[in-house]
């Protein structure tokens, strides 16, 4: 009699909730972390005996370090040079806005911080901004208050019909 094989069904693998994920599961990805290397274990280590300070001295030992800029005793670079000057630590330079940027603002409005703000031309409307002469006004008329400009953006503003206040 030929052995026939008969065909099982499978059976339907039951669908397993999604596991759930909790902090000791975590694990940094594989290959990612390495172990810290244990100086000064012995020479069997590879990084025995002077733990990799080279020899004796003040370098050798914990905290023996000079501070930036020492040069072991000779005049230092920062007090050889003359100084010469002050520098303002409250100085904010201006916000550059060229007029060719100044298409970007709808017909007839001031040109403002504000507005310059909104259009997004400048980061910062309570800081100083200066509207400078690259580029072309395109003939229209321009209102500007509030903004320093130079001469080359004035002359540009003023003949295309616009007014500086």
């Amino acid at each position: 009699m030929p052995v026939t094989k008969t065909k099982r069904k499978r059976k339907a693998k039951a669908e397993s909730p999604a596991t759930r994920l909790s902090l000791h599961d975590l694990r940094p990805p594989e290959g990612s972390h390495r172990a810290r290397i244990r100086k000064g274990r012995g020479p069997g280590s590879g990084i025995g005996k002077t733990a990799g300070r080279g020899g004796k001295g003040q370098t050798a030992r914990q905290g023996g370090k000079v501070r930036p800029g020492f040069e072991g005793g000779q005049m230092p670079l920062i007090r050889r040079i003359p100084k010469r000057g002050f520098t303002n630590p409250f100085k904010q330079p201006a916000q550059v806005v060229n007029v060719r940027h100044l298409v970007l603002l709808a017909e007839g409005v001031e040109v403002t911080p504000e507005t310059l703000f909104g259009a997004g031309l400048v980061r910062r409307p309570d800081h100083p901004i200066k509207l400078l002469g690259t580029g072309d006004v395109s003939g229209r008329k321009f209102v500007v208050k509030g903004v320093a400009v130079s001469a080359s953006a004035k002359t540009k503003i003023e003949e295309a019909g616009g007014t500086i206040a």
